[in-house]
C-alpha cells in the first residue's frame, strides 16, 4: 500500500523575497506539485531562489474544486506544497478548504511558517502585543461594519484587520464612531516593501490624515483594545467630550456609539447624555 503523502502548508514573503526561510525554500524544492493562490508569483518566487517545481492554481475560485483532487494526489503518495500570494495559506487567504480534505483524507499536514502581515503590524504598531485579537477584513457595507466593531469594543486586547486601501478613509471615520475618537491606532502599510510605512496616532487623527488621501498598497490596521477605566470618566468630561463630536458634526446616536467604545458604559446612558447636552441641558 502508497503511503499517505504530505501536504505542507508554507508561508512565504510578503514583498521581500528575502523572508521565505530556508526550511520553506528546501520544502518547495522537495515537494512533488506546489499548488499556489497566484501561480505566476509563485514561480517568481522560486525562481528568485534559483529552482522551480511544477505549479497549480488554489484561489478562492477554485479551492473547492482543489479540496477533492488533493487528497487524491495524497493517496497516491504525492507531497504537495500550498502558499498564498503573500503570507500564510488560510488566514483570510484560500487553503482552509484543503487543509480539512486532506486531514479527512488522513494525510499529514505540516505547517512551515514564516513571514505574517499580522505579526510584523501588531510588534510595529507600539500598542500592547500581550493579548491580540485578529479579525480579518471587516465587511465592505457600513452597517454591517459597525455592528462588527460594536461586538469588539469593549474587547481589552489589541485589534487587527486587514484593509483594501479604498475602504480604509471609511472604515476608519467608522471606527471613530464606534471605538471612539481617543482609541490608539495604527495604518500599517506595504510591510516589508521599499515603501514600508506605519502611521501612529489616535482613530481621529487616522482619520483625518486619510479623510481625502487613502494609503497605497497593502494595509494593516491595529487598534488599541479597551482601557477598561472608562467608567473612571465623570460626566462633566463626558459633556464635553459629546459637545465636541456633536459640533464636528456628527448625530446624536453617532456621538453616544462614540462614547460607548471610549467607556464601555451602556449605550441607552450615553445616548440619554447626549440627547441631554444637544438640547443645551446642564447636568443636575
Amino acid at each position: 500500500m502508497t503511503p499517505l503523502g504530505t501536504l505542507y502548508v508554507i508561508s512565504s514573503p510578503l514583498g521581500n523575497s528575502a523572508d521565505l526561510s530556508a526550511r520553506a525554500v528546501a520544502t518547495l524544492r522537495s515537494v512533488d506539485v506546489v499548488f499556489a493562490e497566484d501561480t505566476r508569483t509563485a514561480r517568481q518566487l522560486m525562481a528568485a531562489h534559483g529552482f522551480d517545481r511544477p505549479t497549480q492554481s488554489c484561489f478562492d475560485a477554485n479551492e473547492a474544486g482543489r479540496a477533492d483532487e488533493i487528497p487524491d494526489l495524497l493517496r497516491q503518495g504525492k507531497s504537495i506544497g500550498l502558499i498564498s500570494e503573500a503570507g500564510t495559506p488560510t488566514v483570510s487567504d484560500p487553503g482552509y478548504r484543503v487543509v480539512r480534505a486532506a486531514i479527512g483524507a488522513g494525510a499529514k499536514v505540516v505547517p512551515i511558517p514564516g513571514a505574517s502581515a499580522v505579526l510584523a503590524a501588531l510588534v510595529g504598531s507600539g500598542l500592547p502585543t500581550d493579548r491580540f485579537f485578529f479579525v480579518g477584513f471587516p465587511p465592505r457595507k457600513t452597517s454591517a461594519r459597525r455592528a462588527l466593531f460594536t461586538s469588539l469594543q469593549a474587547l481589552p486586547a489589541t485589534l487587527i484587520f486587514y484593509e483594501s486601501p479604498r475602504r480604509v478613509p471609511e472604515t476608519l471615520v467608522d471606527m471613530v464612531a464606534v471605538f471612539g475618537v481617543d482609541r490608539p491606532a495604527c495604518v500599517a502599510r506595504e510591510l516589508t516593501k521599499t515603501h514600508e510605512e506605519f502611521a501612529r496616532g489616535s482613530l481621529a487623527d487616522l482619520a483625518a490624515r486619510y479623510r481625502d488621501d487613502r494609503p497605497l498598497g497593502e494595509v494593516t490596521l491595529v487598534v488599541g483594545g479597551t482601557s477598561g477605566d472608562g467608567a473612571a470618566i465623570d460626566e462633566a468630561e463626558l459633556r464635553v467630550r459629546a459637545a465636541a463630536l456633536l459640533g464636528s458634526g456628527q448625530s446624536p446616536r453617532d456621538v453616544a456609539q462614540s462614547l460607548v467604545g471610549e467607556t464601555g458604559r451602556a449605550r441607552r446612558e450615553m445616548y440619554q447624555l447626549v440627547l441631554s447636552v444637544a438640547k443645551g441641558e446642564s447636568a443636575d
